[in-house]
Parts: structure tokens; C-alpha cells; sequence
């Protein structure tokens, strides 16, 4: 019998290791799975190459995991937002790699990797220092950049609802980047807030089928990045 239920976020986390590239969903705090991030940095893998829109806010969350030195290169489209304090800092000092790519860019590169697409190219970018040492290729007029599908070695994912065949629903736009991470990598971690039998999800409705999750663990009353951080909350 399927049944991809697991009993802890530290089991869930439990495999990840040093240099695994790592995708974490999340747009700020809408859809990031804080419980499975907190639970990485008690885990300690270190010199992870994280996917994610942003790079944290305050000292929890995504912002702790980098400022417990356990990330070595982020790639992301908004490195610094309203309340990141962590990896401007340690960027600036050069403690950290940055890869910047375009929001949509980035959407499509995941996309493309779960899909099994090697490249694509786009307009986005186009004589901008984004742009400078990868391959142009001018398409009936008009010059493309050539961008390559993004996979990862694991996935960190936050739902809604999920069922034990790791079938997910998500809560309205917290759904963001998860569907695309979790095609995307070869292991698939998902937080849920609640766990239903099977066949209580419209099949409708299913946004992430089962054959791309490997585990699911139930967080009922998961915290918020943003109650955290507006009470100078830090992690550990």
C-alpha cells in the first residue's frame, strides 16, 4: 500500500546532504515551508545550493538557514526585499555566491527542468548584464537568450491538504513555485497543514499529483515568517 506519510520533519529532512542542491517554495513567507527549513539547519548539511524567490526575511526560516552558514550559493530573483538582513550582509562581505535570474526566467528554468527540457530561450535578459557570457541567438529578428532547466536534488514544499498518496492541494497563491520544485527534484519533502483518507481530495482540484512527492508531513499550526520576524524572533 502507497503511503507516503512520515512521522517528523526531521525524518523528512534526515537524507539531505552536504552540497545538494535544495529548492524551497515560498513567495516570502506565502507557501515557505519554515518547519522543514528550521528542521534542516538542526540537521546540519551544509554548502547547499538553495532555489528560491527570495533569500529570507529576518532571522528565521530561509534567513536563518543562510545565517547559519549552511547555504553556499543562492539562486533567486529577489536577493535583498524588505526585511532581509541576512544575505545582503554576507554577500557584500563575499561569504556567499549569488546567482540573480529573472522571476519569470526563473519559473520557466524549473519548469523546464521537471520537464526535461536541457534549455530554452528567451528575451528576457537581452542586453542586460544578465545576459553577459551566455549564448544570443537571434530568432527571425529578434535576439533570445539561451537559459538551462534548473533541477534539484530535493524539494521543500508546503500544502494545504494531502492525502498518503501524496497528492496536493495548496492554499490559493502559497502554492507559487511548488508545483514546477516538486517535477523538479529528485526527492520531494512536502509539509502539509492537514493530512485527508484518500479520495477526499476532487481529483479536479489536485494541483501536485502523487508521482511527484516522496514524503509528506503533517504541520497543523505551522508558523509564519512574518509574526516571527515582527516579534525579533531567531532560529535556533
Amino acid at each position: 500500500m502507497i503511503n507516503k506519510q512520515i512521522n517528523s520533519v526531521e525524518e523528512a529532512v534526515a537524507e539531505i546532504h552536504d552540497g545538494a542542491t535544495v529548492m524551497i517554495g515560498g513567495f516570502g513567507e506565502a507557501g515557505s515551508p519554515i518547519e522543514l527549513i528550521h528542521a534542516l539547519i538542526d540537521q546540519g548539511a551544509k554548502d547547499l545550493i538553495v532555489v528560491n524567490n527570495n533569500t529570507g526575511s529576518g532571522h528565521v526560516g530561509l534567513a536563518a538557514l543562510i545565517e547559519n552558514r549552511r547555504v553556499a550559493k543562492m539562486i533567486c530573483s529577489f536577493p535583498k526585499s524588505a526585511n532581509s538582513l541576512v544575505f545582503p550582509d554576507l554577500y557584500t562581505k563575499g561569504e556567499i555566491e549569488l546567482e540573480l535570474v529573472p522571476q519569470g526566467t526563473l519559473a520557466e528554468r524549473i519548469r523546464a527542468g521537471g520537464a526535461g527540457i536541457p534549455a530554452f530561450y528567451t528575451a528576457t535578459s537581452v542586453g542586460t548584464p544578465l545576459a553577459e557570457g551566455k549564448e544570443v541567438r537571434n530568432i527571425n529578428g529578434r535576439d533570445f537568450v539561451l537559459e538551462y532547466g534548473l533541477t534539484a536534488d530535493f524539494a521543500l514544499i508546503k500544502c494545504l491538504k494531502a492525502d498518503r498518496y501524496g497528492n496536493l492541494i495548496y492554499n490559493k497563491t502559497a502554492r507559487n513555485f511548488a508545483p514546477v520544485m516538486a517535477m523538479a527534484a529528485n526527492t520531494t519533502i512536502v509539509q502539509t497543514k492537514e493530512f485527508v483518507p484518500v479520495g477526499d481530495l476532487d481529483p479536479e482540484t489536485v494541483v501536485t499529483p502523487g508521482i511527484f512527492v516522496d514524503q509528506v508531513i503533517t504541520v497543523s499550526d505551522p508558523l509564519h515568517e512574518s509574526v516571527l520576524v515582527n516579534a525579533g524572533e531567531s532560529y535556533p
